[in-house]
């Protein structure tokens, strides 16, 4: 006998929990970039490029895997192939310090692998997701599933404070092979439940923009050709926020190289700011989908408050810092994502989610060099800059959150 459907609602819930134990991986090492990259001999530079390298290949090579999955349809093998390499490579880490002079080289080269792996799995799981989130709400929708993931990044930063306290930075990489094998699990569970997610979005249809779509080459996809000019204004809008906002591994770096926090509590600061961004997620997507795009606002504000806090010399402001970076974060990866699927037809979200990458990508990591180079040099120069930049954003953002395109995809929404 033929098992009924899923409702939707689960089925966001199942997602969110398979980024929970996946976010308990990658988020629990991420906590502890910036000391462990530090006590592999890497400066303050290299780990600004590491880890800005690794948000960029998380974000850039979406270009290629968004196209890849709506014209081959893979997305679910996509999402299982990425969330794979987040899986093996992580705890892989914890062979580093065995390997003498290349324990650098292999420690960042797993760090690349790891964010490989979410540009592979991200175009793909956020198609999936907006075809579910669009029977609940795609605010809402996309705020749970960012609230549950989040539960598991506050969970694996704190799981590796205390295996480091007990034991080693080393240890804590290699313990994070068991979320990652719970997460394989339920994936692959929800993969069999509902191969396709599709059956849920009342709104996806064929369009003339889908035949298109057909004609155009792949390279023409990539880069995004038949997107429109609100999709791409609110795309560089969104990327300077997020190429702006300092990397946690520049924040670590700093809280343990200028002594105002041991390397045991790295973590436990990092896992507040997740519990901030899952609020946040929580917060602005229900606010969204009752009040429309212009709470989005916000975000530029955040970002140009974090280095004037975060890279401070008082541990109260740099704590304060933290949190407005965990609160920018959860808007970036939730709500932000949702006014992409009102502004993309549906054949075209997989693409559309890595054009949007992409660009994040390219702005992230001249940002996370970019930071890195200022804060050795000179932190007011790095918060100008950071300033500049948002009020840059923030005009763009008013301009395009402004027109009717978003407001209408809004307005119906809420009345569905």
């Amino acid at each position: 006998m033929t098992r009924p459907a899923p409702s939707a609602w689960r089925v966001v819930w199942w997602f969110g929990f398979v980024s929970l134990f996946a976010d308990m991986v990658y988020e629990g090492a991420r906590s502890v970039y910036g000391p462990l990259l530090a006590a592999l001999g890497a400066s303050a530079v290299v780990v600004g490029l590491v880890t800005g390298a690794g948000e960029a290949v998380a974000l850039v090579l979406r270009l290629a895997f968004g196209p890849i999955a709506d014209r081959t349809g893979r997305y679910w093998s996509l999402t299982i192939l990425g969330y794979g390499l987040t899986a093996v490579c992580v705890p892989l880490l914890a062979l580093a310090p065995r390997l003498g002079v290349a324990g650098l080289a292999f420690g960042a080269t797993m760090i690349l692998l790891e964010r490989l792996g979410k540009a592979i799995r991200s175009p793909s799981k956020s198609a999936l997701l907006a075809h579910v989130a669009s029977a609940v709400g795609r605010g809402r929708g996309f705020g749970v599933h960012k609230a549950l993931d989040q539960v598991g990044a506050f969970a694996g930063p704190l799981l590796v404070a205390g295996v480091v306290a007990i034991s080693s930075l080393w240890t804590g990489m290699a313990v994070l092979a068991v979320p990652g094998a719970i997460a394989m699990l339920l994936l692959v569970t929800l993969r069999r439940r509902v191969p396709d997610p599709a059956a849920y979005d009342e709104t996806t249809t064929v369009s003339p923009a889908d035949d298109a779509a057909e004609r155009r080459g792949w390279w023409a996809e990539a880069v995004g050709a038949g997107l429109s000019g609100d999709f791409f204004r609110y795309a560089i809008a969104a990327s300077l926020t997020t190429g702006a906002l300092v990397t946690f591994g520049i924040i670590g770096y700093h809280l343990t190289v200028e002594g105002l926090l041991p390397v045991a509590a790295v973590p436990v600061v990092y896992a507040a700011a997740m519990a901030v961004e899952a609020v946040a997620a929580l917060a602005v997507g229900s606010v969204y989908d009752r009040t429309g795009p212009r709470v989005l606002l916000v975000v530029p504000v955040l970002v140009a408050l974090v280095p004037a806090l975060a890279l401070g010399s008082a541990l109260t402001a740099v704590l304060v810092g933290v949190v407005a970076w965990g609160f920018a974060q959860g808007v970036q990866d939730s709500t932000i994502k949702a006014v992409v699927a009102d502004l993309v037809e549906a054949p075209r979200r997989a693409t559309a989610y890595g054009v949007f990458a992409g660009i994040q990508g390219l702005l992230a990591i001249v940002g996370g060099v970019g930071a890195g180079w200022l804060y050795e040099r000179s932190l007011v120069a790095l918060v100008v800059v950071v300033a500049i930049t948002q009020v840059v954003a923030l005009a763009l953002l008013v301009n395009t959150l402004g027109n009717g395109t978003v407001r209408r995809s809004a307005r119906r929404r809420r009345a569905g």
